[in-house]
């Protein structure tokens, strides 16, 4: 398989791009903006691969994004791209929305018009991916906060959501846009 990964240069992507070279026959296109998370020191084990690529490209770019589509031709888009922390949302959330919200709409939408040119087999195997955050589900107590002998309540896919900040809101929304591409184009 061919796999994009957006976000391929931070702290997860990278795990993940290092993963797919070193243990998979996979091949791995590596999507990133490289702003203040992305660190191409974290690939050096691997860049020298034959089936490793980087492309610096900024998610909103969708000229860029439909190059790279028709460049690489993956079968498999793992979005991992996001603007991150929360400290950083409440001082700065446009970059947040820009990113997270308006990103994750061009790359769908370059997804979209990329998977509309495959043939039927191809479409039917064809997988987007999107990794978003436990923060979408709002706040856990810390366990200091907690009685004695109380459980640590957990988060689980039918807890609703219920962001409280702009980080983990932007989050929640690129969530649902994804939800909303999958039922609404497939």
């Amino acid at each position: 398989m061919k796999i994009l990964v957006t976000g391929g240069a931070g702290f997860i992507g990278s795990a993940v791009v290092r993963y797919i070279i070193k243990d998979t026959n996979d091949s791995v296109v590596n999507l990133d903006k490289l702003t203040y998370a992305g660190n191409l020191e974290s690939l050096a084990e691997v860049s020298s691969s034959d089936r490793y690529a980087f492309e610096q490209v900024d998610i909103c770019n969708r000229a860029e994004l439909d190059r790279v589509f028709a460049t690489y031709q993956p079968d498999v888009v793992m979005h991992l791209a996001a603007e991150s922390h929360v400290d950083r949302s409440i001082t700065g959330p446009a970059d947040f929305i820009e990113t997270n919200i308006v990103g994750t709409y061009m790359l769908l939408e370059a997804a979209r018009a990329y998977w509309n040119s495959l043939d039927e087999m191809r479409k039917s195997t064809f997988r987007f991916h999107h990794i978003s955050t436990d923060e979408v589900y709002g706040d856990l107590p810390h366990p200091d906060e907690m009685d004695e002998g109380e459980e640590l309540p957990l988060f689980t896919e039918t807890t609703p959501y219920a962001p409280s900040s702009p980080y983990s809101a932007s989050k929640a929304s690129s969530d649902h846009l994804v939800c909303a591409w999958r039922r609404t184009y497939g």
